[in-house]
């Protein structure tokens, strides 16, 4: 009976967990962390909560999911082990008016959030990061998971003292030890819970300062000194205009970038602590194709917007999303041209149209809307409402937004509110139209792109039906993605003359030309001395199939170009070497190995999949490969897993590899 009566009294609790911020406030939070066995992924620590009662509760609660062992003590007297494997529970008599002190001692084994890399291998870039929205930080940290709860978290953490530690706030305080560094990190504000970030790994760093004296922090690995330029390439601009666009000085201490190893995601804006994947780490050329810009921006301008304030639960969650988007728009229309705005609000609008038109179009105030919906479609409305109040409206009503509710959580209504203040307009046709309607409204929004002349000039053209101008578009004054739209709709139309073009037009014509007429071939050729690896591998790639008898000749032009992070000109190279009889047999097992190693955990995901790609299509697997095959299919990034997993999957149709993953599958 009395078992009964606990596990009634814990469901009880857990039917009003969503409700606590009605009878507790917690302050302050100031976490001591350590690690233990990395290679186990052990993390522990102390963590002392300060808060105030707001109203009579019996019990609180701290989240802490899958916690080994965890325990606290209320006001230096009262202990407590009250653990449903999901929350730590408190049961006290609590009185209104009532301010409290809470210690936590835990030790646990994350499987999410806190992730742990390459730890198990000798080789590879051993590092210890965080990803907290969507996750929970409550895996690694006892924490609150409700967005509603802020606190000020104070971070000190320890650790070997070869590895940089990098965490929320300013760091105040290197403690030198033996063979440790503790990190004391101070944080002057509250933040979500799912903000809490850590980054541990061999960094460098250089700094800049803001114009307005923000100490700016941007970290690489030391190796990739010659990609930091190329990399964080107009930070401070935006980090400028930014400022000065919304309003609203930046909120938080400093600003700090750190790129990590096999990310889930393009980047993630933990408070003053935005981490992102070190796939955007690229050299000049790779800047071209693959830059870390929108990304920086977007992550960046969710410091005000997500971090500053912050949705109160996902109905609202466009008041991040789109506004990230759209101001990174903002940022970049800065540094590029209006133009570039402008043709990245069509191209928002032709992926929703596309969503549309497949019958999978939402409101904007669904919670489990796309993300198409929530950054895209996110930003077209503040582009159109912008357009509806005008600049100053706009502008003084985002300022009031945020400093009306700073540090706080907000609803969409808070926002529309202030700019019906600051416009005199009534905005509920406004908000009925776009933001609650399923529909997406192609034609109005094309009405207003259309209102640039280089969207007007762009939709002009078209040679999806022949005409006599489209002999001469290629060689015209038209934009460049207008030419790119005629390549694309009719790559006869290429003359030699064609290849006087921009960067991005000749990549056009390498990605489109597949078949390369003879009179073409010089020019094609000229492809491959272009400063654009994504240019270079699809020109390889088609020269070497078009024109077998000079094969030789694009194999050595060619031989030192490793391409993106995830060597995808080498790869090709070495893929089309195997598969030319005579050129470097004597070396031909030893190009075999390293495409065989780049399939190893050392090496990123996105390296790891092109390498699996190539052998899949070749239909050669061997035992190493399978091997790290089934390691990748545990892996923590869910699109490489359910990738390695689908192919092992296959191959397991085919009996010569079936028994061989089955036996290795059982070690």
């Amino acid at each position: 009976m009395k078992r009964f009566l606990i596990i009634l009294s814990l469901f009880v609790l857990v039917k009003t967990y969503s409700q606590q911020t009605e009878y507790a406030d917690f302050k302050t939070a100031k976490a001591d962390i350590v690690f233990g066995n990395l290679s186990k992924h052990e993390v522990s620590g102390t963590i002392t909560y300060e808060f105030d009662i707001l109203k009579n509760t019996d019990s609180i609660y701290v989240d802490a999911n899958g916690f080994k062992e965890i325990a606290s003590i209320l006001d230096g007297k009262i202990q407590g082990k009250l653990y449903d494997g999901k929350h730590l529970i408190i049961k006290h008599p609590f009185k209104p008016n009532t301010h409290h002190k809470l210690d936590i001692v835990w030790k646990t084994s994350p499987n999410k959030a806190m992730y742990f890399i390459d730890w198990d291998y000798e080789e590879g870039n051993k590092q210890i990061w965080t990803q907290g929205q969507g996750k929970y930080t409550s895996n690694w940290l006892p924490s609150f998971d409700d967005m509603n709860e802020k606190v000020e978290f104070d971070l000190t953490i320890t650790f070997n003292k070869d590895y940089e530690v990098i965490a929320n706030g300013k760091l105040i305080n290197k403690q030198i030890n033996a063979s440790t560094i503790t990190w004391h990190y101070d944080m002057q504000q509250p933040m979500s819970g799912y903000l809490v970030a850590l980054a541990i790994g061999k960094y460098d760093k250089k700094s800049e300062f803001s114009k307005s004296g923000i100490p700016l922090e941007m970290y690489y690995y030391p190796e990739d000194s010659a990609k930091f330029e190329p990399t964080y390439r107009y930070t401070k601009k935006m980090f400028d205009f930014l400022e000065e666009e919304i309003g609203v000085p930046y909120p938080w201490q400093n600003y700090k970038q750190v790129p990590v190893k096999d990310f889930l995601y393009a980047g993630m804006e933990n408070t003053s602590t935005t981490i992102f994947a070190d796939s955007f780490v690229i050299d000049s050329i790779a800047f071209v194709d693959k830059n870390y810009v929108n990304v920086n921006a977007h992550e960046l301008a969710h410091q005000w917007f997500g971090d500053l304030v912050t949705e109160t639960l996902g109905t609202h969650h466009w008041l991040q999303e789109g506004f990230a988007t759209y101001y990174a728009l903002l940022a970049e229309r800065d540094i590029f041209d209006k133009d570039y705005y402008y043709w990245q609000l069509y191209e928002y609008a032709q992926e929703l149209l596309e969503q549309d038109q497949a019958g999978q179009s939402t409101s904007l105030l669904d919670p489990k809307s796309s993300s198409t919906t929530f950054y895209k479609k996110g930003a077209l409305v503040l582009h159109l409402l912008r357009e509806k109040v005008g600049d100053e409206a706009f502008k003084k009503g985002v300022k009031n937004y945020l400093q009306k509710h700073q540090f706080k959580n907000v609803e969409t209504n808070d926002f529309i509110k202030e700019v019906e203040k600051t416009s005199g307009q009534d905005l509920s046709e406004f908000v009925k139209v776009w933001l609650e309607n399923e529909t997406f409204q192609y034609q109005e929004v094309l009405t207003s792109l259309k209102k640039s002349k280089f969207i007007e000039g762009y939709l002009a053209v078209d040679c999806e039906v022949f005409n006599p101008k489209c002999n001469t578009y290629l060689s015209s004054n038209i934009s460049d993605e207008a030419k790119i739209k005629v390549i694309s709709q009719n790559s006869t139309l290429i003359k030699k003359e064609d290849f006087n073009n921009s960067l991005k037009v000749r990549q056009a014509i390498a990605k489109n030309i597949e078949e390369i007429p003879l009179e073409l071939k010089e020019d094609y050729e000229s492809l491959l001395s272009d400063k654009s690896y994504s240019t270079i591998e699809a020109a390889l790639y088609n020269l070497c199939t078009n024109f077998p008898e000079d094969k030789l000749k694009y194999l050595f032009k060619t031989k030192d170009i490793q391409g993106f992070n995830n060597k995808n000109i080498r790869m090709l190279w070495i893929v089309l070497v195997l598969n030319t009889p005579g050129f470097e047999d004597v070396n031909k097992r030893a190009y075999f190995n390293e495409l065989v190693d780049y399939t190893s955990p050392k090496y990123d995901f996105e390296t790891r999949e092109t390498a699996f790609s190539y052998f899949n299509a070749m239909q050669v697997f061997n035992e190493t490969i399978i091997f790290n095959l089934i390691n990748a299919s545990k892996h923590h990034n869910w699109r490489f897993k359910e990738y390695s997993k689908n192919l092992l999957g296959n191959l397991k149709q085919y009996e010569k590899y079936k028994i061989l993953i089955t036996n290795l599958e059982q070690k």
